[in-house]
């Protein structure tokens, strides 16, 4: 044993660990250079299937979510390569020798076949995820020779390799040409820490057992990262009685809220899925509903940048996308 009752082992992983932490924007470039012959979104290292990205933006009603109870598990799952003695999965570890503030295996969604507008999900577990994502991470992080768990997952989109649970990244723009810009702290958050990224971002996960919801996840992101509430609901939520649910769903209905998907696509370096939306609200609206936006929130510090600015660096590849896709189409979204 070592420092702080640690094996060496231990040690040892939890110190490529913080490597991976510090260095996530250096990492993400080498990351790139290992899929040449993968497609890109938006001139971007964002990796994607060409069919998975429209060719306009298609209206977030027009999404179609279809539904598998049970998917053919993927070929890799719970990564046992690099761990310390006596940790099962990669989960388990980060849990023990490098937990951040949010650190939850909740319910999530996986996708299994992609389409647009059509996509189709099954169930998941958030750290299904983790365990596979921030191991291929972690391996390119510890300079382990030949990346073979990376080489083992193969095609990066391909969806029956690995457990693909998406996120929904929305880059929110306001009708004056502004978007949300946010800075994950690394010692907050288990993936892309110390990148830029657009907001809100979140995981696609149910409350309960309530069918998949593009909307009404996105709603929850935009009362927890824009104003700090809580990611507890408590007993008997039901969203749509909820104010700010019913403030947000009625001014999209107004037209004061147009909200598009763009696409989806695949990180390079944690192999992390992105749907891709964008949201643009009138100016007015903004100050009614985020006038309280605050400057810190539980995952890093959110600020307000120029819709036509240059690109802050280092950012997440699935920001990065959405932003210049929305850029690319800024004219049918009238901006």
């Amino acid at each position: 044993m070592v420092s702080d009752g640690l094996s060496a082992g231990e040690v040892r992983w939890r110190r490529e660990r913080a490597a991976l932490n510090d260095a996530r924007g250096p990492l993400g470039e080498v990351a790139d250079g290992l899929y040449p012959d993968v497609p890109r979104v938006a001139e971007t290292p964002l990796l994607c299937r060409d069919a998975w990205i429209p060719g306009a933006p298609i209206p977030l009603e027009e999404i179609r979510l279809e539904w598998e109870d049970r998917p053919a598990p993927p070929a890799v799952a719970d990564p046992a390569e690099g761990l310390p003695d006596g940790y099962r999965t990669y989960a388990e570890a980060v849990a023990a020798l490098a937990p951040p503030k949010v650190f939850e295996d909740r319910p999530s969604y996986r996708l299994v076949a992609a389409d647009p507008p059509v996509l189709r999900l099954g169930p998941a577990r958030y750290f299904d995820a983790v365990n596979v994502g921030e191991s291929v991470a972690h391996e390119l992080a510890a300079g382990v020779a030949g990346l073979p768990l990376r080489d083992r997952v193969g095609d990066p989109c391909d969806l029956a390799r690995r457990p693909a649970l998406p996120a929904v990244t929305t880059v929110t723009v306001t009708t004056s040409g502004r978007y949300v810009l946010h800075r994950r702290d690394p010692a907050k958050v288990a993936h892309a820490g110390g990148l830029y990224q657009v907001m809100p971002v979140g995981v696609f996960q149910p409350l309960g057992g309530e069918p998949p919801d593009l909307w009404q996840c996105m709603v929850r992101e935009y009362s927890e990262e824009f104003l700090g509430a809580d990611e507890d609901y408590g007993d008997g939520f039901v969203q749509e009685d909820w104010p700010f649910h019913r403030a947000m769903t009625a001014a999209r209905h107004e037209g004061r809220i147009r909200a598009h998907f763009l696409g989806l696509g695949v990180d390079p370096l944690t192999l992390a899925l992105d749907l891709l939306t964008v949201v643009v609200i009138e100016d007015g609206l903004f100050g009614e509903l985020f006038g309280g936006l605050v400057a810190v929130n539980d995952e890093g510090e959110v600020s307000m940048a120029p819709f036509g600015g240059a690109v802050p660096r280092p950012m997440q590849p699935a920001g990065a996308a959405a932003l210049g896709l929305a850029r690319r189409h800024r004219k049918a979204l009238g901006l």
